[in-house]
């Protein structure tokens, strides 16, 4: 019971206690000056709710709407209640003037405003407002919220999938990650409850019009039956006090269902609703020049006799709208000349001040360059696609080979081909291509690219027969078996690709270091048994680089330094460390290749030339017969479609892999004792001299 006070004396209980006193409305009968000040403050509510609504900038900022409307439902309708029992008990009550005055001073005052001395118009006025309200606000503004409703929750799987990619990648950590989810889910469920607090808003509205006519009903049998009134003078009273309660209730219901539409219908303005407005119509001088000359020549017109307008109202509004089209024209003006001026002392500063040599020293480990053709790709203003590619690419590669790929750093350089690129790491350019903005990339063997008609060329990534063709081919592509690329997509592929071939070159020291520092959080004592004392990091880097160089996953890097903990006491050679970890890692290498039937398509070597590589001093002789060889039998496997593997002796894969790495630099090279239990290996062939 303590606790419940405590938090009944901090107003946490608030709402509740409200909520009851609503309830409450319905059963307990209330005086009228108590029932006037209720119904004076259901309309300063609805007046607050419609400016709240239109000072927000975003609707979330009002994600307590669905339930508020849903609370200021119940009290119009309990307050309906009490003014229907002060109607009927009390209505036939008259002032001096003949005035009632048993249900309170607000009902009759509506009535009398309204009605203007003939209660016909009051009822039509009243019915005019209802239709408003039922057939165009709400419904609109149900409609807008069923469709927001619909298409967010459609939408959520694709809005969660950057906010997994950006923390998978690194850029953003946990906490923002759950902020950001949170955001999507609380938009989701506010639209959904939208879509539902429409229903109340028509419920409402039908429900006015049901108690308008039971009171004027009730009113007329309570009069004649009871109050000894004649027809016309129970009709006269109690159709006052009905309208004038209809109205009462009806209007700060008007107010909210207008609030509600201003909510739904601004999902895609930034700003108030006034800075909304202002800021749309005055970015375009030149429309309100021709409003208001288009109102000037009405005017005009009105003025000769052809139309029967009146001319002043369109002089008017033709003299304000030329006079703040002038006004705006100038302002931009001024702030164009205030925006060059600023700009141009920057420059002049810049120049003055002393050269910096530290703003050029750092460099970029991974660059893109574009030509001005591409610069849509990486702009913000322009959609940025390539942007958010880059995103998915640093996941991706994050999964497969278990370290983070360093951000990216987008220039143009106009030295290149307007439609060129180029890649660069550690500022050395490795890569480079083309890509037709508005076009497609078809890639197919040569016979089957002879009917399309475009750009002759090759995959950038790949180098296979392409052509760019434009989107009326695309079917055509398509039913001819090719594959079909957006730019995007060939320079996301091609990135790729570099970030694989030179992850080794990527992983610096700053960035092995921050990958065992996972393991330090995870697994302390591990690490602590091989750094710094048996290890140094310089060493650790370099067998991880090995392991990269060869497109070895170092997501597992509990295993790794486990094995690095047990081995680097016999011996520091990151050679055959690195050796250790492949068998560490058999069955992470093994599942790179692996066909559906755990089986590993590989070239083995012949017993007398595995003899001869083993040799302490290998004659030039055998190894330029053993690629000679070597050559033959990669060509027939990519003839065949099968990624080239070779198979040999443990002890000789480290000789192997050096023969063959300038020459077939993405050669597979594996031992036997890499081999998982239950990977069964299927011969292609055998390499002999």
């Amino acid at each position: 019971m303590a606790v419940f006070f405590e938090r009944f004396r901090a107003g946490n209980m608030l709402a509740a206690v409200v909520v009851v006193g609503i309830v409450l409305l319905l059963i307990v009968p209330v005086p009228a000056e108590v029932l006037d000040v209720l119904l004076s403050i259901n309309i300063v509510v609805g007046l607050l709710v419609i400016v709240m609504s239109m000072a927000i900038q975003n609707p979330l900022e009002f994600s307590i709407f669905p339930t508020l409307l849903l609370v200021a439902t119940l009290a119009r309708l309990s307050l309906d209640v009490s003014a229907t029992r002060m109607i009927l008990l009390y209505g036939h009550i008259l002032n001096d003037d003949g005035i009632p005055v048993g249900a309170g001073a607000v009902i009759p005052a509506f009535g009398r405003m309204v009605l203007g001395g003939n209660i016909l118009v009051g009822i039509i006025l009243f019915l005019i407002l209802e239709v408003i309200q039922f057939l165009v606000i709400t419904s609109g503004a149900e409609r807008i919220s069923q469709v927001a409703a619909r298409f967010t929750l459609d939408a959520m799987p694709f809005r969660h999938m950057p906010i997994d990619q950006e923390l998978s990648a690194g850029i953003i950590d946990a906490a923002t990650a759950r902020k950001r989810r949170e955001a999507v889910d609380q938009e989701s469920d506010f639209y959904g409850a939208m879509d539902g607090a429409g229903r109340f808003v028509r419920g409402d509205a039908m429900a006015a019009v049901v108690i308008m006519i039971i009171n004027l009903v009730g009113g007329l049998i309570m009069g004649v039956l009871f109050h000894d009134l004649s027809a016309a003078e129970a009709f006269r009273t109690y159709a006052l006090l009905s309208i004038g309660n209809a109205l009462v209730t009806t209007v700060p219901a008007f107010l909210m269902s207008t609030s509600m539409a201003m909510i739904v219908t601004r999902a895609a303005s930034h700003g108030d609703l006034t800075e909304s407005i202002t800021g749309t119509f005055t970015a375009q001088p030149a429309t309100l020049q021709t409003v208001a000359a288009i109102a000037t020549l009405l005017g005009g017109l009105g003025v000769v006799g052809w139309f029967a307008l009146p001319p002043l109202p369109f002089f008017c509004m033709g003299a304000i709208l030329g006079g703040a089209a002038s006004h705006i024209e100038k302002r931009n003006l001024t702030a164009q000349q205030t925006q060059v001026t600023a700009q141009t002392q920057q420059v002049h500063e810049k120049v003055r001040q002393p050269a910096n040599a530290m703003s050029v020293l750092p460099v970029d480990a991974l660059a893109l360059e574009v030509g001005r053709g591409l610069l849509s790709l990486v702009d913000e203003a322009q959609g940025a696609k390539l942007l958010e590619r880059v995103t998915a690419i640093r996941r991706h590669v994050a999964q497969e080979l278990g370290f983070i790929v360093p951000g990216v750093r987008f220039r143009d350089n106009l030295q290149l081909k307007p439609n060129g690129y180029s890649i660069r790491v550690r500022e050395i350019e490795v890569a480079q291509g083309e890509v037709m903005v508005a076009q497609f990339l078809a890639i197919a063997p040569e016979e089957k690219l002879r009917s399309l008609r475009g750009v002759k060329t090759v995959d950038p990534t790949y180098g296979m027969p392409a052509v760019w063709i434009n989107a009326e081919q695309r079917g055509e592509a398509e039913r001819l078996g090719c594959m079909i690329f957006d730019p995007v997509s060939v320079v996301a592929t091609h990135l790729t690709e570099v970030v694989r071939s030179h992850a080794a070159d990527l992983l610096g020291g700053q960035e092995a270091q921050a990958l065992l520092d996972t393991v330090k959080r995870t697994h302390p004592a591990i690490l602590r048994e091989l750094m710094p004392d048996v290890l140094p990091l310089v060493d650790v880097r370099k067998i991880l680089q090995n392991l990269l160089r060869e497109r070895v996953s170092i997501r597992d890097l509990v295993i790794i330094v486990e094995t690095l903990a047990d081995h680097a006491r016999s011996t520091r050679d990151c050679e055959a460390l690195t050796e250790c970890v492949r068998v560490a890692l058999a069955r992470t290498i093994c599942r790179e290749y692996v066909n559906a039937e755990g089986v590993i398509n590989a070239l083995t070597l012949d017993p007398g030339l595995e003899t001869a590589l083993a040799a302490p001093f290998l004659d030039p002789s055998v190894g330029h017969a053993f690629l000679s060889a070597l050559g033959l039998e990669v060509s027939h496997l990519q003839e065949r479609g099968l990624q080239p593997i070779i198979l040999c002796a443990p002890a000789l894969r480290p000789t192997v892999r050096k023969l063959t790495d300038l020459t077939f630099p993405s050669l597979v090279i594996l031992s036997w004792s890499e081999m998982a239990p239950r990977v069964r290996v299927n011969p292609l062939g055998m390499v002999s001299v």
